[in-house]
């Protein structure tokens, strides 16, 4: 069942995915003001996610985590027991959500929608690269994991993806390469460069993360999402608009 968060104060995402209650809740952790893009099903979903791998949930959300909370917690042992107790403040179990948190604030989230027949997909993103952004395969990376953590996040493209219809393992896991590629060639129309080296175009920041949610209609179960196939397109124009706009919002880019 949906856990009512009514307490919160709330602002709906007017999804045309009617079967997904998206909305920006309102909420705080430890006395620090956050807010959440909390999206809620009727039924446990299948949920591939880049943080917390498989899931089965009714909830999945995107977290702001705003200074000085998200310098604090970035030790692997701090951000243990933040994954642990952040739920609860939400009105939800860890059991029941799976999230995803950035220095971007929600206020600054975007969304886009597509449908072609009886295929309908979402994809709602958040957005910012002015201080962290890296060209795969060209830049070093310099934090190393340790029982100390990492760095504060700096900037990050959060990605929620949903469809209507039914997905395979393979064709959710293929759906993050396409959106990947999607949200590349975002950052290369809007002439993004890499922080390091500004010589060359980024391809994303060194945070990144995303959660694909399959529908759960049993008539219609896709097992491929690649560029080539129809439900491929969809995903693709959603996350490269989406991500567009995010980017836009969050970093003041001009038209």
């Amino acid at each position: 069942m949906i856990q009512a968060v009514t307490k919160f104060k709330e602002n709906k995402l007017n999804l045309k995915l009617k079967e997904a209650n998206a909305r920006v809740v309102y909420h705080k952790y430890d006395g620090t003001q956050l807010n959440t893009t909390l999206v809620s099903f009727s039924e446990k979903r299948r949920v591939l996610s880049t943080l917390d791998g498989i899931k089965h949930v009714n909830n999945v959300a995107n977290v702001f985590v705003p200074d000085p909370l998200s310098g604090n917690i970035m030790t692997l042992q701090k951000y243990a027991q933040f994954v642990k107790r952040l739920p609860a403040t939400l009105g939800l179990r860890l059991s029941n959500l799976t999230f995803m948190s950035t220095a971007v604030n929600m206020e600054k989230v975007a969304f886009c929608e597509k449908t072609y027949e009886d295929f309908h997909v979402c994809c709602i993103a958040t957005g910012g690269a002015r201080n962290n952004a890296l060209r795969m395969g060209v830049d070093e990376g310099q934090w190393v994991e340790r029982a100390t953590g990492f760095q504060p996040k700096l900037g990050t493209i959060n990605i929620i993806l949903l469809t209507n219809v039914t997905l395979t393992w393979g064709a959710m896991a293929r759906a993050i390469m396409t959106a990947t590629e999607a949200k590349t060639a975002a950052l290369q129309d809007l002439d993004y460069r890499s922080t390091p080296t500004p010589q060359v175009q980024a391809t994303g920041t060194g945070t990144d993360n995303m959660i694909v949610v399959s529908g759960v209609n049993p008539n219609i179960v896709i097992s491929h999402t690649g560029g080539h196939t129809k439900m491929g397109e969809l995903i693709g124009f959603t996350a490269k608009q989406a991500v567009t706009e995010a980017l836009k919002k969050h970093d003041n880019l001009e038209e």
